[in-house]
């Protein structure tokens, strides 16, 4: 395959030299390699200012990151060959790692597979797609998954706002076997089903598991109050791992009826009570109605999508804790977490701080979590880690 050359301005190799993976359209050298002679989705031989060869980039000509490196070696340019060499490099440390076949299979960049997104649920694929150059080799990544995995179903899951940024049209599509609406899955021993169609994102959310798992020693035998609760990743293994209540609250009836659903799997729908509503809403009505919980677990959406959103979005994570402890018993557990990848975690510590302070309470920081080693973070690429999980107890102040 011949590739074009797509060439950088002096010194603008340095970060890629160093490890990072991203060229950014101010870095290039327009003048040699116009970024409107490219197309979204080629792929391009990348070079320093001297001409020599850097690796093999995936080309968004259109957006500020206006490339990104998928081989080091101009010898390998994306296809089923490489597709398959990865996803047995990722499997091998997913299969190291979970007794069940139930994982993030590629996280994108984190795995050298810019723009590949797959969740594994046993023998189903959800499958998503971000760039246009993962898109023009999409039958590859099906070829690809099937020789690794023989999977029964492969779902491309395509309906996310990233596509937009790559002028490509969104869609959801079972392009392998047979996918049903609800695909089972197991979370630290606890038995769900997500729905891939549907749901948000692939229909389930692996990157908490692990501080999922850490509720264990906190709700045996406590109250817990899970909000933003989608369909119980939280609140349902509370349930099952002793908690005498659990109270999921939610906007999507949808989600709700997944809680109940998962709870059934488990045999704790007795424990579960589910409200359908606006979240701080209903934090207000349980508040008057003198409910107290021992374990809250506050895990909401994405509050801060762009640096723009900050200021907005960090008011909002402090008026979410705040209410949460205000609904804690005097020895309570808060799990306060943020998959807002613009929240640095320091800034969640100093609202709980603060939050604490506010309604005259001690506050002792229990656990740190990130997400779990199926989500791996490169090293050279912070917007790769993302997930921040604190838990805390809440003293009275005396």
């Amino acid at each position: 395959m011949s590739l074009p050359s797509l060439r950088l301005k002096a010194n603008a190799d340095r970060r890629l030299r160093a490890g990072h993976l991203w060229v950014y359209s101010n870095e290039v050298d327009v003048t040699a390699t116009p970024l409107q002679g490219f197309q979204a989705g080629q792929q391009a031989v990348l070079e320093a200012a001297n001409g020599k060869p850097l690796g093999i980039v995936a080309l968004s000509p259109n957006n500020l990151i206006c490339a990104r490196l998928l081989s080091r070696d101009v010898k390998l340019p994306l296809d089923k060959s490489l597709l398959v060499h990865r996803l047995n490099v990722a499997l091998s440390l997913r299969q190291r790692l979970f007794d069940q076949p139930c994982y993030r299979l590629v996280y994108g960049d984190s795995d050298l597979l810019p723009g590949l997104v797959v969740d594994r649920f046993f023998d189903i694929l959800v499958v998503q797609l971000a760039s246009a150059t993962m898109e023009a080799h999409k039958d590859d990544v099906i070829a690809a998954l099937v020789q690794v995995l023989k999977p029964s179903g492969i779902l491309f899951k395509n309906d996310s706002s990233a596509r937009d940024a790559e002028g490509l049209q969104r869609y959801v599509e079972t392009v392998y076997g047979e996918v049903p609406d609800w695909v089972p899955l197991e979370e630290n021993g606890v038995k769900f089903e997500a729905p891939v169609r549907e749901g948000q994102k692939t229909g389930w959310f692996y990157d908490h598991r692990m501080n999922r798992a850490r509720l264990a020693p906190y709700v045996k035998g406590k109250r817990v109050l899970d909000l933003f609760s989608y369909i119980g990743g939280w609140g349902v293994q509370a349930g099952a791992f002793g908690a005498s209540e659990v109270f999921c609250v939610d906007a999507s009836g949808f989600a709700l009826d997944g809680v109940e659903r998962n709870a059934a799997l488990n045999g704790i729908s007795e424990k579960l009570t589910c409200i359908e509503g606006d979240v701080f809403e209903a934090l207000r009505e349980l508040k008057a109605a003198e409910e107290r919980f021992d374990v809250i677990i506050a895990d909401p959406p994405a509050f801060i999508k762009r640096k723009k959103d900050l200021k907005n979005g960090e008011a909002a994570y402090r008026r979410l804790n705040e209410q949460a402890m205000r609904m804690l018993t005097k020895d309570g557990i808060l799990v306060s977490a943020s998959c807002s990848m613009h929240l640095p975690e320091d800034d969640l510590h100093n609202i709980l701080l603060t939050s604490a302070r506010h309604l005259d309470r001690n506050l002792q920081l229990l656990e740190r979590g990130g997400q779990g080693p199926d989500h791996p973070v490169h090293p050279a690429i912070a917007e790769t880690r993302y997930i921040k999980s604190i838990t805390c107890r809440l003293l009275p102040n005396s």
